[in-house]
């Protein structure tokens, strides 16, 4: 692939914004101290995909809490993690570039997140990037997050293109799997993630540290 496709479909955390070791910290502050889950960072680190919902349940297992006790924490997250991340807010390098090149070919771009509403709309409207983006898929839009494909398949819709005609980046082995099993190709952002934590390379066209490698520059000519 050496165009752009016919669209482009972005995971948020970790994809678009360099954020996820204030993540991990709002959980490892959550889940240790105020749930004394007892866990290790790397134990954490594994359990960073999915909805808010699934990772309670992975880790406190079934009928822990209530709906109620689920979305209150899932809340309390993510308002610990804006307030940490707040000042350091910016998107990673080179992406402003190719949101505009996209934007100006016509090429019609979604959101396909794991996030709450509530995260993606305070990272979109703090950049100021929301107009670029004809589509949102969240956690509340999907019935089962990644490593399901619902969410990439349903931003496809929502663009009127077929999976395999768009490009996923993401920046997790669990969203990769995403798009894999939706039949859409996918550019992997190596923000948290190292290339032999990527198991199935099919798909996968390109790993990228930045929106400036020189993949990305050929997608944009």
């Amino acid at each position: 692939m050496n165009t752009l496709p016919g669209a482009l479909i972005f995971d948020l955390n970790g994809t678009m914004i360099n954020d996820m070791e204030f993540h991990i910290r709002s959980w490892t502050e959550i889940l240790n101290q105020d749930l004394k889950a007892g866990l290790s960072s790397e134990e954490i680190r594994s359990q960073m995909y999915g909805k808010n919902s699934e990772l309670l349940v992975r880790v406190f297992g079934e009928g822990r809490f209530t709906d109620d006790e689920m979305e209150y924490w899932s809340v309390e997250k993510e308002k610990r993690y804006q307030k940490a991340y707040l000042p350091h807010m910016q998107l990673i390098k080179g992406l402003d570039v190719l949101l505009e090149k996209a934007s100006a070919k016509n090429i019609p771009m979604a959101i396909g997140s794991a996030a709450i509403p509530f995260n993606i709309d305070f990272i979109l409207d703090q950049l100021d990037i929301r107009k670029y983006f004809s589509a949102i898929v969240s956690a509340e839009d999907v019935v089962i997050s990644k490593p399901h494909p619902e969410t990439f398949l349903k931003a496809a819709a929502l663009l009127n293109t077929k999976p395999e005609n768009c490009l996923v980046f993401e920046d997790a082995p669990k969203g990769v799997e995403a798009a894999g099993r939706a039949g859409i190709p996918c550019v992997v952002l190596t923000t948290m993630h190292l290339r032999d934590e990527f198991p199935d390379a099919a798909r996968i066209l390109a790993f990228i540290k930045d929106y400036t490698d020189p993949f990305i520059v050929s997608l944009l000519v």
